[in-house]
């Protein structure tokens, strides 16, 4: 069945089963890799994006209950023009794997879009669902803190 969605502000048609995940949508129809598959399962966040500005597990919402515009890393900045997560994360050496980073800083955007200067419980508390094997929590709270401050500047 034929599926229309808006991605990063372009309009997609899709011809799709209404049940196939929202993540293989991107990733195997649209060629957005920039999401990563992590668990299947909505527990490690490396699927994040954003459906009208809220932070989702792509992994876990069909095509037929995307309600809104979806974005995607790749949606949020441009090499050319970096978002200033994306310029705060490698400002503060964030990345060592990289793998879980899309989806951490998709996550980050939709807490900053609602909470311009979080205290770090609050970084911590929406951060909290994104995993890291790596373990650079410390770092990724540091460069959403200078993010919100460049904001705020």
């Amino acid at each position: 069945m034929a599926h229309t969605l808006t991605v990063n502000g372009t309009s997609h048609q899709v011809d799709l089963p209404a049940e196939v995940p929202l993540l293989w949508v991107l990733r195997d129809a649209l060629n957005l890799t920039g999401t990563k598959y992590g668990c299947g399962v909505a527990a490690c966040g490396a699927c994040t994006v954003q459906i009208g500005g809220e932070a989702v597990r792509s992994c876990q919402v069909a095509l037929a209950d995307v309600w809104d515009e979806v974005t995607t890393i790749e949606g949020l900045g441009t090499p050319e023009a970096l978002h200033r997560l994306q310029q705060a994360w490698i400002d503060h050496q964030v990345a060592q794997c990289g793998y879980c980073q899309s989806g951490q800083i998709m996550q980050a955007a939709a807490l900053l879009a609602q909470v311009p200067s979080p205290t770090d419980a609050e970084i911590d508390d929406a951060m909290a669902g994104n995993l890291c094997r790596c373990g650079t929590y410390p770092r990724i709270r540091a460069a959403i803190r200078a993010a919100a401050q460049t904001q705020e500047g």
